[in-house]
């Protein structure tokens, strides 16, 4: 059931990636992440509320697995915001796998806490974490062919998007190793996930002036990106919280981060993005790596 779980999640994050590519252009990564969470927020109290399962965890007297999940929750709004922000300034198809290797932290993190990881996990970290460097600094240099004053080229750069995309991946793999081992556990599948959403609808409006955001309803087409962006990564944060309670959190957080090739190939086939040698390459690895840590 994990396994399943775990591959769910990474379809659903994998198709909600690529539709954020749009909907960051249109909006921003900061109102895409809001209005996204809201939508969110409207589906899960809904779903808590006729259940009863809000007023049944608010009876919950221990307050250190509401700690944890607060603390989660501010991981995982910088993270989303930092992987936002990426498909917004990046090449999809960089800046993709260099988020989903945050399984390797996240496995990482669970051997330290005591679960059992074979010879062949250790290794597959590794290679991940390989590929991210190599994806992260290309070694071919772009050739400065038509240039015009209003174009940015880069020669042996880092690409642009990959700081932010290597933020999420940190970010990432701390949020759901705390998600894993003390929010679950004790909080179940569903209210981690609300509020996220609800911390997100609270914070993002009072930092907005002093990040010089705009919170603005969004107008147009944006919106059926935004809804489709917001059903998809609910469905996959759901997959993995429950995945959490069934197996391991290594297990179900590394099935989780094959988001990376679904969104890749979309990119491939609908943007036509371009890499370097050396940056597929670099993504080549990390898909073996995480092939490796799935085996």
């Amino acid at each position: 059931m994990g396994i399943l779980l775990g591959l769910t999640a990474a379809m659903s994050w994998g198709i909600a990636d690529f539709f954020a590519r749009y909907a960051t252009r249109l909006v921003g990564s900061y109102r895409a992440v809001l209005f996204t969470q809201f939508i969110s927020l409207v589906c899960l109290s809904v779903y808590l509320i006729g259940t009863g399962t809000l007023q049944q965890i608010a009876q919950h007297t221990n307050w250190q697995p509401w700690a944890w999940a607060f603390l989660a929750v501010l991981l995982n709004i910088t993270s989303s915001l930092s992987l936002y922000r990426a498909f917004e300034v990046g090449t999809l198809a960089i800046v993709s796998p260099i988020a989903a290797s945050y399984s390797a932290i996240t496995a990482l993190l669970a051997v330290i806490s005591g679960e059992a990881v074979s010879t062949l996990h250790g290794v597959g970290m590794g290679i991940t974490l390989l590929g991210v460097v190599l994806a992260s600094a290309p070694l071919a240099k772009r050739t400065e062919t038509r240039m015009s004053p209003h174009t940015q080229h880069w020669r042996g750069k880092i690409p642009h998007g990959v700081t932010w995309a290597i933020t999420a991946a940190v970010g990432y793999g701390l949020f759901f190793w705390l998600l894993g081992i003390h929010v679950t556990p004790l909080l179940g599948s569903i209210v981690p996930a609300w509020l996220n959403c609800l911390t997100t609808l609270c914070l993002f409006p009072l930092l907005a002036p002093m990040l010089r955001q705009s919170v603005h309803l969004p107008q147009g087409r944006v919106w059926w990106y935004l809804i489709g962006i917001s059903i998809l990564s609910t469905a996959g944060y759901i997959a993995v919280t429950i995945g959490f309670t069934v197996s391991e959190t290594s297990l179900v957080t590394i099935l989780s981060s094959l988001f990376s090739p679904v969104t890749f190939l979309l990119a491939w086939i609908f943007l036509r993005e371009p890499l370097y040698r050396s940056q597929w390459l670099g993504v080549g690895i990390i898909f073996i790596g995480i092939a490796l840590v799935n085996m």
